[in-house]
Protein backbone atom coordinates (compact mmCIF):
# COMPACT_ATOMS: atom_id res chain seq x y z
CA UNK A 1 0.00 0.00 0.00
CA UNK A 2 1.81 3.46 -0.77
CA UNK A 3 3.00 5.88 1.78
CA UNK A 4 0.56 9.01 1.72
CA UNK A 5 -0.09 11.79 4.24
CA UNK A 6 -3.98 11.77 3.44
CA UNK A 7 -6.11 12.47 5.89
CA UNK A 8 -3.04 14.06 8.01
CA UNK A 9 -3.25 17.67 9.38
CA UNK A 10 0.47 18.92 7.22
CA UNK A 11 1.98 22.00 8.06
CA UNK A 12 4.69 23.21 6.17
CA UNK A 13 7.51 24.92 7.82
CA UNK A 14 10.97 26.57 7.10
CA UNK A 15 13.73 26.19 9.46
CA UNK A 16 13.68 29.62 10.06
CA UNK A 17 10.24 29.94 11.40
CA UNK A 18 10.85 26.52 13.75
CA UNK A 19 14.83 27.51 14.89
CA UNK A 20 15.98 31.02 15.66
CA UNK A 21 18.85 31.52 13.00
CA UNK A 22 18.72 35.10 13.05
CA UNK A 23 22.69 34.81 13.73
CA UNK A 24 23.70 32.61 10.50
CA UNK A 25 21.33 34.51 8.33
CA UNK A 26 22.43 38.00 9.02
CA UNK A 27 26.29 36.54 8.48
CA UNK A 28 24.13 35.48 5.27
CA UNK A 29 23.36 39.06 4.35
CA UNK A 30 26.49 40.23 5.06
CA UNK A 31 29.02 37.43 3.48
CA UNK A 32 27.09 35.93 1.53
CA UNK A 33 26.54 31.96 1.16
CA UNK A 34 29.99 30.70 1.23
CA UNK A 35 30.60 32.10 4.90
CA UNK A 36 27.13 31.00 5.93
CA UNK A 37 28.37 27.27 4.77
CA UNK A 38 31.15 27.70 6.78
CA UNK A 39 29.51 28.80 9.56
CA UNK A 40 26.44 25.76 9.49
CA UNK A 41 29.06 22.93 8.74
CA UNK A 42 31.52 24.63 11.96
CA UNK A 43 28.46 24.50 14.16
CA UNK A 44 26.24 21.89 13.36
CA UNK A 45 26.36 20.15 16.96
CA UNK A 46 25.46 23.22 18.21
CA UNK A 47 21.90 22.85 19.15
CA UNK A 48 19.39 25.80 17.48
CA UNK A 49 17.10 27.52 20.03
CA UNK A 50 13.73 27.48 19.46
CA UNK A 51 12.14 29.73 17.00
CA UNK A 52 8.79 31.79 17.11
CA UNK A 53 7.02 28.52 15.80
CA UNK A 54 8.24 25.81 17.62
CA UNK A 55 5.95 25.61 20.38
CA UNK A 56 3.16 26.01 17.60
CA UNK A 57 5.00 22.63 16.19
CA UNK A 58 5.72 20.94 19.38
CA UNK A 59 1.95 20.83 20.88
CA UNK A 60 1.00 20.41 16.78
CA UNK A 61 2.71 17.23 17.02
CA UNK A 62 1.69 16.70 20.72
CA UNK A 63 -1.89 15.32 19.03
CA UNK A 64 0.03 12.39 17.66
CA UNK A 65 0.20 11.40 21.43
CA UNK A 66 -2.00 7.87 22.05
CA UNK A 67 -0.75 5.99 18.54
CA UNK A 68 -3.37 8.19 16.33
CA UNK A 69 -0.91 10.00 13.46
CA UNK A 70 -3.06 12.72 12.53
CA UNK A 71 -0.54 15.77 12.51
CA UNK A 72 2.34 15.53 9.64
CA UNK A 73 5.04 18.35 10.15
CA UNK A 74 7.67 18.79 7.30
CA UNK A 75 10.48 20.46 6.95
CA UNK A 76 10.75 23.09 3.61
CA UNK A 77 14.06 24.87 4.17
CA UNK A 78 16.46 27.13 1.82
CA UNK A 79 19.54 25.20 3.39
CA UNK A 80 21.83 23.04 1.49
CA UNK A 81 20.94 19.05 2.35
CA UNK A 82 24.66 19.83 4.12
CA UNK A 83 24.16 22.88 6.59
CA UNK A 84 20.66 21.36 6.89
CA UNK A 85 22.03 19.30 9.52
CA UNK A 86 22.29 21.05 12.07
CA UNK A 87 18.78 21.42 11.55
CA UNK A 88 17.95 18.07 11.50
CA UNK A 89 20.66 17.73 14.86
CA UNK A 90 18.89 20.37 16.62
CA UNK A 91 15.41 18.25 15.89
CA UNK A 92 16.42 15.31 17.07
CA UNK A 93 17.83 16.87 20.32
CA UNK A 94 14.56 18.38 21.46
CA UNK A 95 12.70 15.24 20.46
CA UNK A 96 10.51 16.59 18.10
CA UNK A 97 8.80 13.64 15.75
CA UNK A 98 9.68 15.29 11.93
CA UNK A 99 11.26 13.01 9.38
CA UNK A 100 10.56 14.33 6.48
CA UNK A 101 11.96 17.47 5.06
CA UNK A 102 12.61 19.15 1.70
CA UNK A 103 16.07 21.34 1.17
CA UNK A 104 16.47 23.34 -2.17
CA UNK A 105 19.66 25.15 -1.83
CA UNK A 106 18.65 28.82 -2.06
CA UNK A 107 15.55 27.78 -4.59
CA UNK A 108 12.05 28.62 -3.82
CA UNK A 109 10.09 26.58 -1.33
CA UNK A 110 6.77 27.07 -1.92
CA UNK A 111 6.73 25.20 -5.01
CA UNK A 112 6.58 21.98 -3.09
CA UNK A 113 3.61 22.91 -1.07
CA UNK A 114 0.92 21.52 -3.35
CA UNK A 115 2.88 18.12 -3.58
CA UNK A 116 2.48 17.88 -0.21
CA UNK A 117 -0.76 18.93 0.00
CA UNK A 118 -0.48 21.29 3.46
CA UNK A 119 -2.99 22.74 5.32
CA UNK A 120 -0.41 25.49 6.27
CA UNK A 121 2.86 27.00 5.28
CA UNK A 122 4.91 29.12 7.35
CA UNK A 123 8.00 30.73 6.21
CA UNK A 124 10.36 33.51 7.02
CA UNK A 125 10.33 34.36 3.66
CA UNK A 126 7.52 36.64 2.64
CA UNK A 127 8.46 35.49 -1.50
CA UNK A 128 7.82 31.60 -0.68
CA UNK A 129 4.80 32.53 1.33
CA UNK A 130 3.03 34.64 -1.50
CA UNK A 131 3.93 31.68 -4.11
CA UNK A 132 2.15 29.17 -1.72
CA UNK A 133 -0.91 31.39 -1.44
CA UNK A 134 -0.99 32.45 -5.11
CA UNK A 135 -1.46 28.67 -5.06
CA UNK A 136 -4.27 28.68 -3.10
CA UNK A 137 -2.91 27.08 0.18
CA UNK A 138 -2.56 28.70 3.76
CA UNK A 139 0.85 30.78 4.18
CA UNK A 140 2.20 33.27 6.48
CA UNK A 141 5.27 35.23 6.87
CA UNK A 142 6.70 34.58 10.42
CA UNK A 143 7.20 37.69 11.93
CA UNK A 144 10.27 38.09 14.54
CA UNK A 145 9.31 38.86 18.18
CA UNK A 146 9.27 42.18 19.33
CA UNK A 147 7.54 41.49 22.76
CA UNK A 148 8.30 43.48 26.30
CA UNK A 149 8.74 41.92 29.57
CA UNK A 150 5.35 40.69 30.13
CA UNK A 151 5.16 39.16 27.44
CA UNK A 152 3.52 35.25 27.78
CA UNK A 153 6.04 33.62 24.54
CA UNK A 154 6.71 30.22 25.97
CA UNK A 155 9.96 28.46 25.06
CA UNK A 156 10.49 24.73 24.96
CA UNK A 157 13.18 23.78 27.75
CA UNK A 158 17.10 24.07 27.03
CA UNK A 159 16.79 20.02 26.96
CA UNK A 160 15.83 17.54 24.91
CA UNK A 161 12.55 16.71 27.45
CA UNK A 162 9.26 18.00 26.39
CA UNK A 163 7.75 17.12 29.77
CA UNK A 164 9.54 19.80 31.43
CA UNK A 165 7.74 22.31 29.20
CA UNK A 166 4.70 24.24 30.06
CA UNK A 167 1.72 22.63 31.89
CA UNK A 168 -0.91 24.19 30.00
CA UNK A 169 -0.77 21.64 26.42
CA UNK A 170 -4.08 22.86 24.97
CA UNK A 171 -2.97 24.10 21.26
CA UNK A 172 -4.64 27.88 20.79
CA UNK A 173 -4.95 29.02 17.40
CA UNK A 174 -6.29 32.88 16.75
CA UNK A 175 -7.11 34.40 13.31
CA UNK A 176 -8.24 37.75 11.38
CA UNK A 177 -11.40 37.27 9.27
CA UNK A 178 -11.64 39.16 6.31
CA UNK A 179 -9.00 38.14 3.55
CA UNK A 180 -7.75 35.39 6.05
CA UNK A 181 -10.77 32.81 6.99
CA UNK A 182 -13.09 35.16 4.72
CA UNK A 183 -12.02 36.39 1.08
CA UNK A 184 -11.77 40.04 0.90
CA UNK A 185 -14.85 40.91 -0.59
CA UNK A 186 -16.23 43.03 2.56
CA UNK A 187 -12.68 44.44 3.15
CA UNK A 188 -12.29 45.68 -0.26
CA UNK A 189 -15.85 47.90 0.32
CA UNK A 190 -14.50 48.74 2.89
CA UNK A 191 -10.82 50.22 1.95
CA UNK A 192 -12.46 51.60 -1.57
CA UNK A 193 -15.67 53.35 -0.06
CA UNK A 194 -15.16 53.76 4.09
CA UNK A 195 -16.95 51.91 7.19
CA UNK A 196 -20.55 53.32 6.17
CA UNK A 197 -20.25 51.73 2.91
CA UNK A 198 -19.16 48.63 4.64
CA UNK A 199 -21.33 48.64 7.56
CA UNK A 200 -24.20 49.20 5.18
CA UNK A 201 -23.46 46.66 2.39
CA UNK A 202 -22.84 43.75 5.15
CA UNK A 203 -26.81 44.47 6.81
CA UNK A 204 -28.09 43.94 3.43
CA UNK A 205 -26.20 40.71 2.82
CA UNK A 206 -26.36 39.28 6.44
CA UNK A 207 -27.81 36.01 5.44
CA UNK A 208 -25.16 35.81 2.69
CA UNK A 209 -22.02 33.68 3.14
CA UNK A 210 -19.09 35.27 2.48
CA UNK A 211 -16.77 33.35 0.55
CA UNK A 212 -13.67 31.51 1.96
CA UNK A 213 -10.37 33.05 2.49
CA UNK A 214 -6.88 31.40 2.22
CA UNK A 215 -7.41 29.61 5.57
CA UNK A 216 -10.67 27.72 5.45
CA UNK A 217 -9.04 24.87 4.49
CA UNK A 218 -6.49 24.76 7.67
CA UNK A 219 -9.60 26.22 10.02
CA UNK A 220 -11.55 23.26 8.35
CA UNK A 221 -9.10 20.73 8.95
CA UNK A 222 -9.03 21.79 12.94
CA UNK A 223 -12.45 21.26 13.49
CA UNK A 224 -12.00 17.71 11.85
CA UNK A 225 -9.31 17.12 14.95
CA UNK A 226 -11.40 18.87 17.30
CA UNK A 227 -14.74 16.71 16.75
CA UNK A 228 -12.54 13.55 17.82
CA UNK A 229 -12.21 14.66 21.35
CA UNK A 230 -14.79 15.39 23.72
CA UNK A 231 -16.16 18.96 24.62
CA UNK A 232 -14.76 18.72 27.97
CA UNK A 233 -11.22 17.11 26.71
CA UNK A 234 -10.11 19.79 23.61
CA UNK A 235 -6.62 19.81 23.05
CA UNK A 236 -7.42 22.59 20.32
CA UNK A 237 -9.02 25.49 20.82
CA UNK A 238 -9.97 28.32 18.03
CA UNK A 239 -10.97 32.26 18.64
CA UNK A 240 -11.75 34.63 15.65
CA UNK A 241 -10.21 37.99 16.37
CA UNK A 242 -11.58 40.75 14.01
CA UNK A 243 -12.27 44.56 13.62
CA UNK A 244 -15.83 43.87 12.96
CA UNK A 245 -18.69 44.63 15.06
CA UNK A 246 -22.02 44.97 15.14
CA UNK A 247 -23.91 45.09 12.64
CA UNK A 248 -20.76 43.26 10.86
CA UNK A 249 -20.80 40.38 13.44
CA UNK A 250 -24.05 38.47 12.05
CA UNK A 251 -22.39 37.62 8.64
CA UNK A 252 -19.45 36.03 9.82
CA UNK A 253 -21.81 33.92 12.31
CA UNK A 254 -24.11 32.91 9.72
CA UNK A 255 -21.06 31.95 7.37
CA UNK A 256 -19.64 30.03 10.00
CA UNK A 257 -22.66 28.14 10.73
CA UNK A 258 -22.88 27.78 6.76
CA UNK A 259 -19.70 26.15 6.70
CA UNK A 260 -20.23 23.60 9.34
CA UNK A 261 -16.83 24.83 11.29
CA UNK A 262 -17.09 25.51 14.98
CA UNK A 263 -15.00 28.39 16.28
CA UNK A 264 -14.68 28.46 20.02
CA UNK A 265 -14.17 32.25 21.01
CA UNK A 266 -15.19 35.37 18.86
CA UNK A 267 -13.79 38.94 19.90
CA UNK A 268 -15.51 41.56 17.60
CA UNK A 269 -13.40 44.35 18.52
CA UNK A 270 -14.43 47.23 16.57
CA UNK A 271 -11.33 48.24 15.56
CA UNK A 272 -9.71 48.10 19.04
CA UNK A 273 -6.01 46.81 19.61
CA UNK A 274 -5.62 43.15 19.59
CA UNK A 275 -2.50 42.43 21.40
CA UNK A 276 -4.19 42.66 24.89
CA UNK A 277 -7.42 40.30 23.96
CA UNK A 278 -4.37 38.13 22.20
CA UNK A 279 -2.46 38.26 25.50
CA UNK A 280 -5.95 37.28 27.57
CA UNK A 281 -6.56 34.06 24.95
CA UNK A 282 -3.34 32.90 25.15
CA UNK A 283 -2.08 32.56 21.47
CA UNK A 284 0.19 30.06 20.29
CA UNK A 285 0.16 31.72 17.03
CA UNK A 286 -2.48 34.65 15.59
CA UNK A 287 -2.72 35.22 11.87
CA UNK A 288 -3.67 38.47 9.95
CA UNK A 289 -3.07 40.01 6.83
CA UNK A 290 -2.52 43.58 8.14
CA UNK A 291 1.09 44.05 8.79
CA UNK A 292 0.36 46.94 11.45
CA UNK A 293 -1.99 44.42 13.12
CA UNK A 294 0.65 41.45 13.33
CA UNK A 295 3.31 44.01 14.69
CA UNK A 296 0.98 44.98 17.19
CA UNK A 297 0.52 41.11 18.31
CA UNK A 298 4.10 40.01 17.76
CA UNK A 299 4.88 41.91 21.12
CA UNK A 300 2.85 39.36 23.13
CA UNK A 301 1.96 36.16 21.47
CA UNK A 302 3.74 34.31 17.92
CA UNK A 303 2.32 36.10 14.44
CA UNK A 304 2.51 35.81 11.45
CA UNK A 305 1.33 37.92 8.38
CA UNK A 306 -0.63 36.75 5.41
CA UNK A 307 -0.09 38.80 2.90
CA UNK A 308 -3.29 38.38 1.14
CA UNK A 309 -6.47 40.26 0.07
CA UNK A 310 -6.75 43.81 -0.73
CA UNK A 311 -4.25 45.56 1.60
CA UNK A 312 -1.77 43.91 0.31
CA UNK A 313 -2.06 44.90 -3.02
CA UNK A 314 0.76 47.21 -4.66
CA UNK A 315 -0.99 50.71 -5.44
Amino acid sequence: MPVTLENKLVIAISSRALFDLSESHALFEAEGVEAYQRHQVERENEVLAPGVAFDLVRKLLRLNDGGRERVEVVLLSRNSADTGLRVFNSIRHYGLAITRAVFTSGRDTARYVPALGAHLFLSADTADVRHALESGYAAATIVQHAGDETSPLRRAPSGGSLSEASDDEELRIAFDGDAVLFSDEAERIYQQEGLSAFAAAERERADTPLSGGPFKAFLAALHRIQTEFPRDRQPIRTALVTARSAPAHERVIRTLRSWGIRIDEALFLGGLDKAEFLRAFGADIFFDDQRRHVESASRVVPAGHVPHGVTNESP
